[in-house]
């Protein structure tokens, strides 16, 4: 099916008489708001805005609606530049079809296969890919979760995790996203990886990838942090690929879950952020053993020391 994405720029004066004037025509308007972004920068999931986001112009909104090729454009157009004039409102109109399988399918086009640190490959599930020796495959199909290897938080966690891992360690994974982590643990050899994340669609498709890779070792589970853990495990690595304010948010809790020697990987961070990370961590017990970073992001590698 083909679609027609309608899309209004205006001004954020306007916004909300747009706002109303559009949901007359469609209900499910996509709204691109970007002028109070700024103070919401130390908010809990602030770290990963993109740079593109936070350089637009705070006074430019824009709203779009989707319509199926069998709703007619013509008199949606119509409507909305009439009411726009009568209305007094500055806009500038624009119509872009959209095939559906098109829709669904260009992202992909973005997604080849990515070495990570010495040995670790992801290989896109549509992707022919011929490993070179002593290389470990990981295929992903993102789908909606986060986690592609793409991100420099996932790239320099999975650094650590192939320098700290031993053959046979058992990993814990707090806010597994798509389940990159856990596979690459499995593929270096963990006995087994214990992977959760908070949002149901993140653990779904984490399960698809697990099973996609002949990981069964890696078990996919809801968990707000640490809360559905087993508490009777102790964890020889542990990773947190999150931002900063939940692992500092977690610190306090994360302890009892290391084994002795045991190492926990921290990334997600910003730089500015690293030290309050370190600060808190610290103050849980743990002791700082590694670091590294790239662009703005770090990550931090602690040890349980009794």
């Amino acid at each position: 099916m083909d679609w027609s994405q309608i899309k209004v720029k205006c001004s954020h004066a306007d916004l909300d008489r747009v706002v109303a004037i559009m949901s007359m025509v469609d209900s499910g308007l996509m709204i691109e708001d970007y002028s109070d972004i700024e103070e919401n920068l130390m908010q809990v999931y602030g770290e990963l805005i993109d740079d593109s986001i936070l350089k637009a112009d705070k006074d430019i909104c824009y709203v779009s609606f989707f319509l199926p090729e069998v709703k007619d454009i013509a008199d949606a157009m119509a409507f909305l530049k009439d009411r726009f004039t009568a209305d007094g409102i500055g806009f500038e109109i624009a119509v872009e079809g959209v095939n559906e399988e098109d829709w669904a399918n260009a992202w992909r086009k973005y997604y080849k296969p990515l070495k990570i640190g010495n040995r670790l490959v992801v290989v896109p599930m549509w992707e022919d890919y011929t490993p070179e020796e002593g290389e470990v495959i990981v295929r992903m199909d993102p789908g909606m979760a986060f986690g592609t290897g793409t991100h420099e938080t996932t790239r320099l966690c999975a650094s650590m995790l192939e320098k700290y891992m031993k053959v046979g360690d058992n990993v814990l994974d707090i806010g597994t996203g798509s389940g990159i982590l856990s596979l690459f643990a499995a593929k270096l050899g963990c006995a087994y990886a214990d992977a959760f994340d908070i949002d149901p669609v993140a653990v779904r498709v984490a399960n698809e990838n697990a099973e996609a890779n002949n990981t069964p070792n890696v078990t996919c589970g809801v968990s707000d942090l640490l809360r559905a853990v087993d508490k009777t495990k102790k964890y020889k690595l542990a990773m947190a690929n999150i931002v900063a304010d939940i692992l500092i948010r977690m610190a306090p809790d994360v302890k009892p879950y290391l084994a002795d020697g045991a190492h926990l990987i921290c990334s997600g961070i910003i730089e500015e952020r690293a030290e309050d990370v370190k600060a808190a961590m610290t103050a849980a017990g743990l002791t700082l053993v590694d670091s590294d970073s790239e662009a703005d992001w770090k990550v931090l590698v602690f040890e349980n020391r009794t």
